[in-house]
């Protein structure tokens, strides 16, 4: 049996390493809330970017940008809300939500992929 959360763990170093290499600085991994999870926050310039992180090891279920659903995009909204909340951050903070999937192994950045 495959140990998704392990697997979700490594992924989601692994887009880390790939948004640095942007230029992002990394502020936290895995932050949860009651009403969500953010895989990463992060840096970029004068944003505060919130990226969710998504795997797929083949085309055969589709690609990953596909299972962000609108649904999950506003779970991932109103998480960032509270993360904004929880840590006092300005409520001018520019933002922005990004997609980092990743097919087989190759990594893609979709930015400003969806909007408060």
């Amino acid at each position: 049996m495959k140990n998704n959360r392990r697997l979700g763990t490594q992924k989601e170093q692994e887009a880390g390493r790939f948004l640095e290499a942007q230029g992002y600085r990394i502020l936290e991994y895995n932050f949860y809330s009651q009403g969500g999870e953010i895989d990463i926050v992060a840096k970029d310039g004068a944003y505060l970017v919130f990226v969710e992180v998504k795997y797929r090891s083949s085309r055969r279920n589709g690609l990953p940008e596909d299972s962000v659903t609108m649904k999950k995009a506003k779970k991932i909204m109103y998480t960032a809300q509270y993360y904004l909340y929880s840590r006092n951050i300005p409520e001018d903070t520019p933002c922005r939500f990004d997609v980092v999937t990743i097919l087989e192994r190759e990594c893609n950045l979709i930015r400003d992929a969806f909007q408060l």
